[in-house]
């Protein structure tokens, strides 16, 4: 076919030595064309010709009303009656004695605002940061109903990153949708793909803390999250900006990307709505669960229990919670700058983490109505919080006699 058809383009020799092959062979397959000849090949008895009863009985009594597994086919023949061809010959002699399938129809749903957002990676492998060639991984979060679209670059692509990108996706969006799609990533299934498989672990305890609930997609079902693959493939359109700049540091790389999408949604419109997708956006914002105190990446844990000044010890130091808590066994994540307490799968109380304060104290902590279980602590007096307000005062405003100051309040 090739040779036919570049036999109105070109001459037998020009063919002959594009294709590598002498002028003889392009006569003779010139001349069989014309000639109408068929290759004999096609006139040969299938190998599965011989077990037409066998598979005319599978398909009776073992398939459904659905699609065949030829692949499931072939074993059972082989398996069951001796059948010694191949899974490809099984396949052309399905495709020329059986009727194709039927056609199956999809339905096409528009997800109600805040219902979902698609989650993917792609893989940019030169891009250059701080001075160097380095391979970056761009996470893409889209908002299926209103397409508002987080787009965060991450160095890397393992479990601490896929934490990280998340709550910048999230704090970029303004809000939590109530699921998130997400494909087959190790960093999300720990075993298994689709509805089916199970959740990995540790992304399981994050989506509990963020307040989300994981919808896996069906394996090589690019389908299923159609509007983050969209997105993805219209990343490639940056492409130039993205691989020509010299961008200085990550920092530097997120803030042009942030800038794009903003741009981008000011340009596009949504399909839901009829407005641009920044509209749209706008909109879904309100219907997005508020952005909690997300759990960070962290390196180090350890459990430890309340203590009955409502604070916990982390590397040689104490931090406050939140008094509801005093005797419950909580969790402590070391986190890059922070130190995230964690009680029941949420975060309840946040610090920095390696400061110069040995004991980091969070007033509000310790405010709020007793419970059945708790005695709330008792409020601050006068000295209290007079001595509270000093402390809170830039230090050209505090008074110079401080002990003149804290005996007025104690008459």
């Amino acid at each position: 076919m090739t040779i036919h058809t570049l036999a109105g383009r070109m001459s037998q020799r020009e063919i002959a030595k594009t294709l590598g092959v002498t002028e003889g062979a392009v006569r003779y397959h010139l001349r069989r064309h014309a000639e109408g000849a068929v290759d004999g090949r096609s006139q040969q008895l299938f190998k599965a010709a011989s077990h037409g009863d066998a598979i005319d009985h599978y398909l009776e009594t073992v398939v459904d009303d659905g699609p065949i597994n030829l692949a499931e086919l072939h074993e059972w023949l082989v398996v069951e009656h001796v059948y010694e061809g191949s899974l490809r010959s099984l396949q052309r002699y399905f495709a020329r004695h059986y009727p194709k399938p039927r056609l199956r129809a999809r339905r096409r749903v528009e997800t109600p605002p805040g219902a979902q957002a698609q989650v993917d990676w792609a893989v940019w492998p030169r891009i250059h940061v701080g001075g160097r060639v380095v391979m970056a991984y761009e996470f893409v979060m889209r908002l299926s109903h209103s397409r508002g679209t987080a787009r965060v670059w991450a160095p890397r692509k393992d479990q601490l990153s896929w934490h990280a990108v998340h709550n910048d996706a999230f704090r970029f969006l303004g809000g939590v949708p109530a699921t998130v799609r997400v494909d087959n990533e190790k960093t999300a299934m720990g075993r298994g793909a689709g509805p089916w498989g199970e959740v990995n672990r540790s992304y399981k305890a994050y989506a509990h803390a963020a307040r989300f609930h994981i919808d896996a997609c069906l394996p090589r079902h690019p389908q299923g999250k159609g509007k983050v693959e969209r997105s993805i493939r219209e990343d490639r359109r940056w492409a130039r900006a993205i691989l020509a700049g010299d961008f200085d540091d990550w920092s530097h790389l997120q803030s042009f990307t942030d800038d794009r999408c903003e741009q981008e949604a000011l340009r596009r419109i949504c399909p839901a709505t009829g407005t641009t997708v920044y509209e749209a956006w706008e909109a879904e914002r309100a219907l997005l669960q508020p952005v909690p105190l997300l759990p960070e990446p962290f390196d180090l844990v350890r459990t430890a229990t309340v203590a009955h000044d409502c604070t916990v010890a982390f590397e040689n130091r104490r931090y406050s919670v939140p008094f509801v808590l005093l005797g419950r066994r909580v969790e402590v994540h070391g986190c890059t700058r922070t130190v995230q307490v964690l009680h029941d799968g949420r975060v309840v109380a946040e610090h920095p983490r390696r400061s110069r304060e040995r004991i980091v104290i969070d007033p509000r902590h310790y405010e709020g109505e007793s419970t059945d279980r708790v005695v709330a602590p008792m409020p601050l007096g006068r000295m209290g919080r007079r001595l509270q307000q000093i402390q809170e005062m830039a230090p050209q405003a505090r008074p110079i006699d401080l002990y003149t100051a804290l005996a007025e309040v104690a008459r």
